[in-house]
């Protein structure tokens, strides 16, 4: 189409603006709104068709679109395209070349400066399929000799300037323009949901996008339109009319259609829509002026709703200024990640299945036709055809539009064979996806299409009513497999169309990735799950591989390099692993992280040291940091850096949440370097010290505030026992744990009990004072309904006192044995929860005592007398007033093992002399039998221990 002066232009719409007039008039008692915005629309056409640049208005994934460029640029042959997308992105259409469609156009940042930090890491995606007048710009411009393809919208960073300076503008995922950050996949429980989070939670720029501005108009046409969801009403009453169109008709009818839902819109919609209007028109007007090159020779490609555009910089020869923004120091990173049909409809608010029903009316439509689309030589999944040419129409515009409006669409003729094989196929697919289908069903799904398509005034059936009606004729009420016939249907008219980005398209981590993992065998570039095998003991070539594949299971999400046997601890390396890898089905994430480094290892780096220096990090962060570190990297300079951090940030940490974080991952690390290292790092000794003075200075007020659990303050008692010996070793005074103690006075019953073992560990308190403590609250009625609170300190005081096992088990005993019922039964789930959460560290001591201490069948249980009531009492011995001691068996027992006496004096807190006595049995029982007469208790107890 040539273009046409404005004074020609004002006669060419004067019968439909007249004609629009008169409508508005009949349908209202007067003429208002209505009547405004018809006649302005017609306005809106005038002014787009008597601009001298030609404008071509688009709606993204729409086949008559695709069509109708494909056939302008033949005619029209211009020698640039200014293309409505991120001016930053333009590089990367020229690796389009290397990729499958559809893909996406990717601006990533994580570093983000001049926005709010909060928002990092910021992502922006613009997707790209075939069924679309865009892509058909971009290969006719890169394909053709001589011809610039220029990008003319907001840039990446000024996409975020807009979010930032106007908070209410924000999008959800149905915008027009700009989708929000959605994450339609976080959880992904099937292959479908995996596909539609392929874009994550990145900001989508989709170009030419139409749909109505308020939710009023749309529930409107959908009723009238008898349709259930916006893209078959599009499909319908837009899509199939201006197919078969020529391109006078198709222009200006969506030109109409955007100016429509331009004057219906959201004011901060509109505002937005204006501003980027604002930006294209100006950078259009510098690259012109810069090439001197005629606005003739050049095609806007652009949304309906921007092509109406009545903004003051509008038009190649308007003066308007514009001041256009500097861009942040926000380093934004750009590339090619692969995308889907359900991605696209997922992030922009389509219906399911609307994007693949989209591609198989382009193929159609191209058959039909006839017409040879641009496609990029060497693309993946697509063969070029060379354009032909077509002269160049220089006749004035005519008025298309009335013709087009008042006259009914032709009727459709209805393909049986189409249809049949459409009922056909699905009854097939069903049958595979457990469904009971037949021939009779596939006859109910022909006959149900024509009848729907006739209910809703069509002459032949669409895709959707085809839809419908297999999902009433075979669905019935039972979905036997994960598909349902809706996605059936979608897959055969269709299908989840999924891209792919080449080797070369891929930045360069991604590369040294999939070079480094060549040995293993496998094609990586394959959408199905991949089984790796790794036998590093015959192949010891392929440990470089296995430490790759540890490095991406540790920041790649879950599922996509997953080990099956195998594992990667302190200390602990396999001999033989086996991976599931899909590397080629989640390529976005491997390609998102090659924005963040080179290799896998600097990234790495990068990460631990983000973790370990970020605000909040504590110290269990950072000794996880350096965990990973000695696992992954093995990089020793940057081990100490990290574990210098630890202890940085555990002298800075006035709480003791993560007390048993810290104790684990230390006892962890300690363990480590005592079995692979002569001595301990520098760093290591530093922790262990600065922890030792740092929780005896927190113990007093952990034991007392009410905000400090007890699993805290026994995994700070943990740290203080369990790392006393290495702590005085290097320079820790004991008196400081002494005093720390003896400050501590809490008040819970369960921190109570906790201090009790302490002091019992410390010798400070007996545990035959402390057994009399729990006899005389086990028989005071005020103080039995908080026994169990009691309880649970002693539970986790294993954590600390491991070897205060035995008498955890004596007194659960007798609380199960004593306490009743309604203070029993309540407190066991709080123990079950416990145990379960302490599971590893406190369960198995428990259940090695209570193995030691409990009869193992049946009948002993009959006879078993537990160790703590089988103390005889003591008697009065007849030689100088000392209590005789157990005679027979016991005595002698005892007296032929002495040094199981000394050691249980010892631990008793006794000294072990023996009386001399002349040589011989029976002196040596004489002895101790004198000994064990003093400590009744203890002979009594020991002496069941041993004769078990």
């Amino acid at each position: 189409m040539g273009t046409a002066t404005p004074d020609a232009q004002d006669g060419t719409f004067a019968a439909l603006r007249g004609q629009l007039r008169d409508a508005a008039e009949r349908f209202a008692e007067a003429p208002g709104a209505a009547a405004d915005i018809l006649a302005g629309m017609v306005d809106d056409v005038d002014r787009a068709l008597a601009e001298e640049l030609e404008i071509f208005p688009v709606c993204h994934h729409s086949p008559a679109s695709a069509l109708a460029m494909a056939r302008r640029l033949r005619e029209k042959r211009p020698k640039v395209v200014y293309l409505e997308l991120c001016e930053d992105m333009r590089p990367l259409l020229d690796e389009l070349r290397n990729c499958r469609l559809p893909v996406a156009l990717q601006a990533f940042a994580s570093d983000v400066q001049g926005f709010d930090p909060e928002w990092a890491p910021l992502s922006v995606v613009a997707p790209i399929t075939e069924a679309s007048a865009e892509y058909q710009a971009i290969a006719y411009a890169l394909e053709t000799p001589g011809v610039e393809l220029v990008a003319v919208d907001w840039s990446t960073d000024h996409v975020f300037q807009w979010e930032e300076s106007d908070p209410a503008a924000r999008r959800t995922a149905a915008d027009p323009d700009a989708a929000a950050a959605s994450r339609p996949g976080d959880e992904e429980d099937s292959e479908e949901d995996g596909e539609s989070a392929l874009h994550g939670d990145a900001v989508g720029i989709e170009l030419g996008d139409l749909r109505p501005g308020f939710a009023e108009l749309e529930e409107y046409l959908l009723h009238h339109g008898r349709v259930r969801h916006w893209s078959e009403w599009w499909d319908q009453y837009v899509e199939q009319p201006l197919s078969g169109a020529g391109y006078d008709a198709y222009r200006q009818a969506m030109l109409l259609v955007g100016s429509l839902f331009r004057r219906l819109r959201d004011t901060g919609d509109l505002r937005r829509s204006e501003e980027r209007e604002r930006f294209m028109w100006t950078r259009m007007r510098q690259h012109l002026a810069a090439s001197e090159l005629d606005a003739g020779d050049a095609l806007y490609v652009c949304g309906a709703l921007h092509a109406a555009s009545r903004v003051e910089q509008f038009g190649a020869r308007s003066d308007a200024p514009y001041e256009i923004a500097e861009r942040t120091g926000t380093r934004w990173l750009h590339g090619l990640i692969p995308s889907s049909h359900s991605a696209i409809e997922a992030q922009f608010g389509l219906a399911r299945g609307s994007v693949s029903i989209a591609a198989a009316t382009w193929e159609k439509a191209l058959k039909r036709s006839g017409v040879a689309p641009f496609r990029l030589a060497g693309q993946k999944g697509t063969s070029r055809k060379a354009p032909k040419a077509a002269p160049v129409s220089d006749a004035p515009a005519e008025d298309r539009l009335s013709g087009f409006l008042t006259t009914p669409p032709e009727p459709g003729v209805l393909d049986e064979q189409e249809l049949l094989t459409w009922a056909v196929d699905i009854v097939r697919l069903a049958r595979r996806n457990g469904y009971m289908a037949s021939t009779a069903d596939a006859i109910a799904v022909v006959e149900t299409s024509v009848l729907l398509a006739g209910v809703r005034g069509r002459n032949r059936p669409t895709p959707y009513d085809f839809q419908d009606a297999a999902i009433t004729c075979i669905e019935k009420d039972t979905v036997p497999g994960r598909r349902d016939v809706r996605r059936l249907c979608e897959i055969l008219l269709g299908g989840d169309r999924v891209g792919q980005v080449g080797y070369a398209a891929l930045p360069p981590l991604a590369q040294n990735v999939l070079d480094r993992l060549e040995p293993l065998g496998v094609d990586l570039t394959k959408r199905t799950v991949q089984r790796a095998l790794l036998d590093l003991r015959s192949e010891p070539r392929l440990q470089a591989c296995s430490d790759v594949l540890w490095i991406l299971h540790r920041m790649l999400p879950d599922g996509i390099v997953r080990p099956i046997m195998g594992s990667r601890r302190l200390g602990e390396r396999s001999v033989q692993e086996s991976w599931d890898l899909s590397l080629g089905r989640d390529q976005r994430w491997l390609v998102e992280l090659g924005y963040e480094g080179v290799t896998i290892e600097q990234v790495l780096e990068q990460r631990l040291r983000k973790i370990a220096w970020a605000p909040d990090a504590t110290a269990s962060a950072a000794l996880g940091a350096v965990e990973d570190a000695l696992v992954l990297l093995g990089n020793r300079r940057f081990v100490d850096e990290l574990g210098a951090r630890a202890v940085e940030l555990l002298s800075a940490e006035r709480t003791v949440d993560d007390a048993p974080d810290v104790l684990k991952r230390v006892r962890r690390l300690l363990a480590h370097y005592r079995a692979s290292e002569p001595e301990l790092p520098a760093w290591c000794k530093e922790f262990v010290t600065e922890g030792y003075a740092h929780y005896c200075t927190l113990l007093p007020t952990a034991f007392t505030e009410d905000e400090t659990g007890v699993r805290q303050v026994a995994a700070m008692l943990g740290f203080l026992f369990g790392m006393e010996s290495l702590a005085l070793s290097l320079g820790c005074d004991h008196a400081q744990l002494e005093i720390a103690v003896a400050q501590s006075h809490p008040e819970a019953p369960a921190k109570v009990a906790l201090l009790w073992a302490a002091r019992v560990q410390l010798g400070v308190l007996s545990r035959s004072d402390l057994r009399e403590r729990c006899d005389e609250m086990l028989g005071n009625p005020l103080v039995v309904p908080a026994f169990p609170h009691y309880l649970s300190g002693f539970v986790h005081a294993l954590e600390p006192v491991p070897t205060f096992a035995p008498f955890v088990v004596e007194v659960m005993s007798k609380a199960f044995g004593s306490l009743p019922d309604h203070l029993l039964l309540p407190w066991l789930p709080r123990l079950v929860m416990t145990l379960r959460e302490h599971a590893a560290e406190l369960v198995p001591v428990l259940t090695r005592e209570a193995g030691r201490t409990f009869p193992g069948s049946l009948p002993a249980l009959d006879a078993w007398t537990p160790p703590w009531e089988a103390v005889r009492p003591r008697e009065p011995d007849s030689r100088a007033g000392v209590p005789s001691a157990p005679s027979g068996p016991v005595a002698e027992l005892l007296a032929a093992h002495p040094a199981a006496c000394d050691a249980a004096a010892a631990l008793f807190g006794l000294d072990p002399v023996w009386q001399a006595a002349p040589a011989g049995p029976a002196s040596a029982s004489s002895a101790a039998s004198e000994l064990l007469g003093r400590h009744p208790d203890a002979a009594g107890a020991l002496a069941a221990l041993l004769t078990r």
